[in-house]
């Protein structure tokens, strides 16, 4: 009688313990490599992400002076391979992107007394694509106008 109160109350001998551990680790290092795999297998096809990347200005106008507020970062929207992104992603260090004041277009803002002007970023998306010099393309920007406040 005392043997089927102990099989009712669920009691488990210390071997069958043993075995129900080495199940868990068994099942958490499959589920560790299965996760790998997948992890691989994803890397291999087109992925969007976005990345934020410094900005540089060059050749500003003599009589211009930017304003303190001025974006020193853009976020990027990249699309192309995972292994490209995570590249990117893992380099930590990014080489500026350079906005030339002598190539870029920029318009004045219309209805305003003081020099404010802006720059349209999709218009840079090109000269972007190829200062990366990665399989990953931009494919937008944010934020979509910067605006130049010039004292």
């Amino acid at each position: 009688m005392n043997r089927k109160r102990d099989i009712r109350a669920g009691k488990t001998t210390g071997k069958e313990r043993k075995l129900t551990r080495r199940d868990i680790i068994v099942f958490a290092f499959f589920l560790l490599l299965s996760f790998i795999f997948w992890y691989l297998n994803s890397l291999g096809k087109d992925l969007g992400t976005n990345i934020r990347y410094p900005l540089k200005y060059t050749n500003i106008p003599k009589d211009w002076k930017l304003s303190e507020n001025m974006p020193e970062k853009v976020s990027l929207f990249l699309s192309g391979p995972g292994y490209s992104i995570l590249q990117m992603k893992m380099s930590g260090r990014h080489a500026p992107l350079v906005i030339d004041f002598s190539k870029v277009n920029y318009r004045q803002v219309q209805n305003n007394k003081s020099a404010d002007y802006y720059i349209v970023t999709s218009n840079l998306i090109p000269k972007f694509n190829s200062e990366l010099k990665s399989e990953c393309k931009v494919t937008a920007i944010k934020p979509d106008t910067l605006f130049l406040s010039v004292r």
